[in-house]
């Protein structure tokens, strides 16, 4: 089974490009949505409520853990892996990769939580692979909130967005990371507010991806991962919306179980 967690619903984005990927195996899905949001606590919070997730998975029957949250990735991928010993993705790398493909002349923007932005890991990890890179980034604190409200198409959603992209449109980015699992829920917003020519990248699809390749290369883990294409769905706060929301990304109905870390 392939546990996911995030601190509220953005992380069934990546829940969905999974299914699409790897549609036959089982997976568990752990949403933190009473502790969300992630990106304005502080790195030591972050770090122990992923450890707590991590287990929780783990304990619900998960051979391999994604991080489906981009400020507990940045922060918290280390302690993970020097507590439990299992195959652990984030969704940081994956999009670092293919901005660095996409990019034409090393312009790269980054938005996200004010938590993943202050962690500087989008810059190092682009800068580790291309030196020359120039590198901007922009807090967006309140897509999240937007996100989780079903604020998707009003009208001071997209003055928001705007203002959080005019810094890195002056700058004339031609590639975009959104650094937030939550993001790619408005990316056709972001789309039109950045510009047609800039590239966008969403790592979830990236990241499925390297789980696929991950998986054909370990053909022992691969074997012990159940096939039944079940799912279960945990949060830790069901809200009416949230519902709304999950199946906008989901595009089906899912159950959702309550549980209390």
């Amino acid at each position: 089974m392939i546990g996911i967690f995030d601190s509220g619903i953005g992380g069934l984005t990546v829940v969905r490009a999974i299914m699409d990927e790897l549609p036959d195996y089982d997976l568990v899905y752990f949403g933190d949505t009473a502790r969300t949001p992630y990106g304005t606590k502080s790195s030591r919070t972050v770090i122990e409520y992923s450890l707590e997730n991590t287990d929780f998975l783990i304990k619900s029957g998960a051979r391999l853990i994604v991080m489906a949250c981009n400020t507990a990735s940045s922060v918290a991928t280390e302690a993970i892996r020097k507590t439990f010993d299992i195959p652990l993705y984030e969704v940081v790398t994956p999009a670092v990769e293919m901005a660095i493909q996409t990019t034409r002349t090393g312009a790269i923007g980054v938005i996200g939580t004010r938590g993943t932005i202050a962690s500087g890991i989008y810059e190092r990890k682009i800068r580790e692979i291309r030196p020359d890179a120039r590198v901007y980034s922009a807090p967006c604190p309140l897509l999240v909130p937007l996100v989780e409200e079903g604020w998707l198409k009003r009208p001071e959603t997209r003055m928001i967005v705007k203002k959080y992209l005019h810094p890195l449109k002056v700058r004339q980015i031609d590639t975009l990371i959104l650094g937030c699992t939550h993001y790619p829920v408005l990316k056709p917003i972001i789309s039109d507010k950045i510009g047609k020519r800039v590239g966008i990248i969403d790592s979830s699809t990236a990241l499925a991806h390297q789980i696929r390749q991950f998986l054909d290369e370990r053909p022992d883990l691969d074997a012990d991962l159940s096939r039944t294409g079940a799912a279960r769905f945990f949060v830790s706060d069901i809200t009416p919306q949230f519902r709304k929301t999950a199946r906008t990304i989901i595009k089906h109905d899912i159950d959702l179980i309550p549980v209390a870390l």
